[in-house]
């Protein structure tokens, strides 16, 4: 297996996690917040980078020149990235927030060309607005309707979303010069840094400290979180800091939206939601979309070596 093959097999496991951690956050949230949700997710993603640590397994050979370099990457993901999503949740609505969200390959392809001078062909730019074209048609056949009465929140979700697509334009340049334990530990940390801070504050103004970790007393919540610190947000840091060191980062982003089209099936299969013709109607553009962006090119081997 080349390395570029290598590199969409991570991308694909990246979108199989994510799209399964959305059934866990739901499952999570009957039990906590949103931000206290997010602060033991990455709290347990954090101890879980630091077992090699400890164990003395692998060496984090890092000065805080290093440290100052990987910062801006770590804050747009995770920091930014679910704070901005979290608080847009709260003003607008799930739908809103997804179709917001899928615009992030296109975001990615704007800022690739400029920064990172990737040049897409035709092709390339038609496939990636096909598999935004797959989510927004599945969300407006579920009845969405936009509310502009949400600003708040679509401004929330819109720098979410810009977030993404600068952590994948940042993270190209840095998973060449940094190793991908580095570069994950880091993230890890600042996650949890950063929703713990939050948190914690939320729960003083609030006079329930006692309660911060209270969620962990049910089953549900605790495998939940498992899933979601140790998978969804340490080894999705981890896939997509590797995936992102072999290919280009507007071939990358568009598996975020493969992400929402497994979310969906995922809902079906485990929550027996009810599966739609348009469901499938639209799960067949999002991955023409996909295949088309990153199969369409002139070069497609060019991060092999």
């Amino acid at each position: 297996m080349t390395r570029l093959n290598k590199a969409y097999f991570a991308a694909l496991l990246y979108a199989l996690i994510i799209g399964f951690s959305f059934m866990f956050v739901k499952i999570a949230l009957t039990s906590a917040s949103p931000m206290d949700t997010l602060a033991h997710r990455f709290t347990i993603a954090f101890l879980a980078a630091s077992i090699p640590l400890v164990a003395k397994q692998v060496r984090l050979d890092i000065n805080s020149k290093d440290f100052i370099a990987i910062l801006p990457l770590a804050t747009l993901y995770p920091a930014l990235f679910f704070a901005f999503q979290a608080f847009g949740l709260v003003y607008t609505s799930s739908s809103e927030a997804g179709i917001i969200q899928a615009s992030v390959p296109i975001f990615t392809l704007v800022l690739a060309a400029h920064f990172l001078k990737e040049h897409s062909t035709k092709w390339q730019k038609l496939s990636t607005l096909l598999s935004v074209a797959g989510v927004v048609y599945i969300f407006v056949m579920k009845g969405f309707v936009p509310e502009l009465a949400n600003t708040k929140g679509i401004i929330l979700i819109l720098l979410s979303t810009l977030s993404a697509a600068c952590y994948n334009v940042l993270a190209r340049n840095l998973t060449r010069q940094y190793s991908l334990t580095v570069l994950t530990y880091i993230m890890a940390m600042l996650g949890m840094i950063t929703f713990n801070g939050i948190a914690i504050i939320q729960h003083v103004t609030a006079h329930t400290l006692a309660y911060y970790f209270a969620p962990f007393t049910n089953r549900n919540f605790f495998v939940s979180t498992l899933y979601l610190g140790v998978l969804s947000s340490l080894g999705t840091s981890f896939l997509s800091n590797y995936a992102l060191s072999k290919m280009e980062a507007s071939k990358m982003s568009v598996f975020n939206n493969l992400a929402t089209l497994i979310t969906i099936f995922a809902g079906v299969v485990f929550l027996h939601e009810k599966l739609e013709y348009f469901h499938v109607i639209g799960a067949a553009i999002i991955i023409i979309g996909v295949v088309g962006t990153n199969f369409l090119g002139k070069d497609n081997n060019e991060d092999m070596d």
